[in-house]
C-alpha cells in the first residue's frame, strides 16, 4: 500500500530571501524558464557550503571527498545517490580509490540553483572528512601515487 508522501518544511529565509540553514531546505522542482544565478548570489550561498568550489560551463558546485580506500569512497558515493533520489536533484558522482567527487547544477537552466546549495550542504551531513579542493584532485589518487 503506497502511503502518502509527507509535506516538506518551508525553509527560514533571512532579509535577502536567501535560506539560512540550507541542510534543512528541501529541493523545490525547477521547471527552467528561470536564469541560473549570477556571480554575485552564487558568492553568497557558497559561504554556507565551505569546503566546494565552482566550476564552468556551466557553473557547477564540485568538492572532492577523501577516503582511506575504494571501499569507503564507494559507499559514499552511494549514501550520495540515495540522497539525490531521495530529494530527486541528482549529482554527477565520480569516485575511485580514495576520493568522491560531487558536482551539482541545475540542468533545466544549465547553471546553479539554491537547490545545488541545499544539495551539497546536505551532501556535507554524510561526510566528517577532511575537504580537498577539485583543482588538488586531479593528480594520481591511487595508493601508489601517493
Amino acid at each position: 500500500m503506497a502511503t502518502a508522501e509527507q509535506p516538506r518544511p518551508e525553509a527560514v529565509r533571512d532579509e535577502n530571501g536567501m535560506v539560512c540553514d540550507l541542510a534543512a531546505g528541501a529541493c523545490e522542482p525547477c521547471r527552467g524558464g528561470i536564469p541560473p544565478m549570477d556571480r554575485t548570489m552564487i558568492q553568497r550561498y557558497l559561504v554556507q557550503v565551505p569546503g566546494w568550489s565552482t566550476g564552468e560551463n556551466p557553473d557547477r558546485l564540485i568538492r572532492t571527498f577523501k577516503f582511506d580506500d575504494f571501499r569507503g569512497a564507494q559507499s559514499f558515493a552511494v549514501r550520495v545517490g540515495d540522497l539525490c533520489e531521495r530529494e530527486g536533484h541528482h549529482a554527477d558522482i565520480h569516485h575511485g580509490w580514495g576520493y568522491c567527487t560531487v558536482e551539482f547544477w541545475t540542468h533545466k537552466i544549465n547553471g546553479l540553483h539554491e537547490n545545488d546549495f541545499i544539495m551539497a550542504a546536505k551532501v556535507d551531513g554524510l561526510h566528517s572528512g577532511p575537504y580537498v579542493p577539485a583543482s588538488a584532485s586531479m593528480g594520481d589518487v591511487s595508493p601508489h601515487g601517493r
